[in-house]
């Protein structure tokens, strides 16, 4: 065997693989913010202080020291770029899926692209996915309006 296809074998297996992203700042508040409506992971007090502070809403009292976790074991979504009408994502909690469609999946597709997820796809679907999505949201320091505050980390690409 020559060089050139164990280079080649070695380019293709690195590139199939996916490395770890980071987004901060409003996509990682906003990415934390609409997969912790889906999950249930979290206690309601938590989802109820993600949705305010996405919605601009600053006005409330958190313990200090205290963050809170999102976590999704992976998120694919699809839109069909022939059936201009269909687009769906699903979110998986452990054992537990939950799909959405219509606006509340574009909403995370779109979300989804802004965090820097490439899309791929074929025969007619763009697909955007991830997994081992983990946010850290510090609502005490998002509401200091100084642009930190929240950190996601996850890999990009098929789970």
């Amino acid at each position: 065997m020559t060089r050139l296809p164990i280079i080649l074998l070695g380019m293709l297996v690195a590139g199939g693989t996916a490395s770890a992203a980071t987004v901060s700042g409003s996509s990682a508040l906003a990415l934390a913010s609409l997969v912790a409506a889906n999950s249930r992971l979290l206690a309601q007090q938590d989802r109820s202080v993600l949705a305010r502070m996405f919605a601009g809403y600053l006005n409330f009292r958190f313990p200090p020291d205290r963050k809170i976790a999102v976590e999704a074991d992976s998120i694919v979504c699809r839109a069909s770029n022939v059936d201009i009408t269909s687009r769906s994502c699903e979110l998986t909690f452990g054992q537990k899926k939950v799909t959405l469609s219509g606006r509340k999946a574009h909403e995370l597709f779109a979300t989804l692209a802004e965090a820097g997820v490439r899309p791929d796809g074929a025969a007619g679907t763009i697909r955007e996915s991830l997994s081992r999505l983990s946010c850290t949201i510090d609502p005490n320091e998002v509401k200091q309006k100084a642009g930190g505050g929240a950190t996601c980390n996850f890999d990009p690409g098929k789970p």
